[in-house]
């Protein structure tokens, strides 16, 4: 099964990969590695999830906030990738940043879903190394950022 396939399967809508709103590049192709700058958390109206986890937000919206943000990491690849997922070899790692409150401590359980997302898509490729950070603030008021390290064959 490719990976188009598991999207299909999955019944998953990619967004439009969203370009860069600062000095940098979506995506920097470095050897066999793609790099995916942060993609921070938007939903399914293009709308912006902004919050702080453990105060405006609970872990379960953390938890798809990072989904979304990881859907944000395919579409990024998919385009990098001239439409073509195939090229993808591996996830080597994901880098996660939570807005939340000092006391909030679920930062790994917010990641996962990211996580969840790339292994659910990728299947065994998908599995990679990963921080999960907190952070009083992020751009924009964003709940979750999320960046990406792919290898390519």
């Amino acid at each position: 099964m490719t990976i188009e396939d598991n999207i299909k399967k999955l019944n998953i809508k990619l967004p439009n990969a969203p370009d860069p709103v600062g000095s940098y590049v979506a995506t920097k192709i470095a050897d066999k590695l793609l790099y995916i700058s942060g993609q921070v958390s938007i939903n399914e109206k293009g709308e912006f999830i902004k919050g702080k986890l453990g105060k405006e937000l609970n872990l379960e919206e953390g938890y798809e906030a990072a989904k979304r943000c990881a859907l944000n990491i395919v579409s990024q690849a998919k385009k990098a990738c001239n439409n073509d997922l195939s090229k993808i070899k591996s996830c080597i790692k994901l880098t996660g940043y939570v807005n939340s409150t000092n006391d909030f401590t679920d930062q790994p359980k917010v990641i996962n879903g990211a996580s969840d997302i790339i292994a659910s898509i990728f299947g065994e490729i998908g599995k990679h190394t990963r921080a999960a950070v907190s952070t009083n603030s992020l751009p924009l008021g964003v709940a979750v950022e999320v960046d990406a390290i792919f290898e390519l064959n």
